[in-house]
């Protein structure tokens, strides 16, 4: 079968229905590592090291000592010295366990967009496993994890996020650093758990459902929208309006509502 245009890179085809786009240029490489700026005996888990460039930056980066883990498929043309100082795991990064890995894990990945927002979840859900995370998504993918209230980025996936992690934009990637370059700019961002400041929450899979209903038809009143999720009582006993829209409520509110609606049921 012929290889598709424009899309073999180093001898691999990049596949498209896997949302491959190689980051391949020095300067975005080096600010990447210089963001993550691993130090000796850290254990750095790369997601996706497509052809290991991040990874190969990654190490030079750390030092010989330090030590970088991989969950991806194997990558070819890895050089030496890298290879010596680098464990690959080979999984599907959705399904596996980080926890496996260790404690204070410093996650770092140019993640394929198609995959981005359940990988996120699943990272979230995780999050007492890890120190921090730089990773590259869509650049309007980036936009909704840091909106704000009120705005048209503000959604479920930055409740769900914003509720586990304090999450710092830092910065854009243009479509020419990647190969083959992709339709659509994308950036970098940080992500460190909250730990101990983050909201308890009585109840996490209630919660998860009273967002992503809120969200659903994002245009209905809250009372319309989580009436089938969230007693009239507990409108009152969270000080929440139900005449308000979900993309309005802060973080904090969408905390008080679910357990308010647990304490009534």
């Amino acid at each position: 079968m012929p290889r598709p245009p424009g899309r073999s890179v180093d001898g691999h085809v990049a596949r498209k229905r896997f949302g491959q786009n190689f980051l391949a240029d020095p300067h975005y490489l080096a600010r990447i590592a210089d963001a993550v700026a691993p130090r000796p005996g850290d254990i750095v888990v790369e997601i996706g090291p497509g052809l290991g460039a991040l990874t190969a930056a990654l190490i030079a980066r750390a030092g010989a000592s330090s030590r970088s883990r991989s969950t991806a498929t194997s990558r070819r043309g890895s050089p030496s010295a890298s290879a010596a100082r680098a464990r690959l795991v080979v999984g599907d990064a959705l399904a596996f366990d980080f926890r496996t890995l260790g404690r204070n894990l410093r996650v770092v990945g140019n993640l394929p967009y198609n995959i981005s927002s359940p990988l996120l979840f699943r990272l979230a859900d995780q999050a007492g496993a890890l120190h921090d995370l730089t990773v590259m998504l869509q650049k309007e993918v980036v936009a909704r994890m840091t909106a704000e209230p009120a705005t048209p980025e503000y959604g479920r996936l930055t409740v769900m996020l914003q509720v586990t992690f304090a999450i710092e934009r830092l910065f854009t990637v243009p479509p020419g650093a990647f190969r083959p370059p992709p339709t659509v700019d994308s950036a970098v961002a940080r992500l460190v758990p909250l730990g101990s400041a983050a909201p308890r929450i009585t109840d996490p899979a209630r919660f998860a459902r009273i967002v992503a209903a809120a969200f659903g038809q994002r245009r209905k009143t809250l009372r319309n929208a989580l009436a089938d999720v969230v007693p009239a009582a507990a409108f009152d006993a969270a000080n929440v309006d139900p005449q308000r829209r979900g993309e309005t409520l802060s973080v904090a509110e969408f905390v008080a509502l679910a357990d308010a609606a647990g304490a009534v049921l």
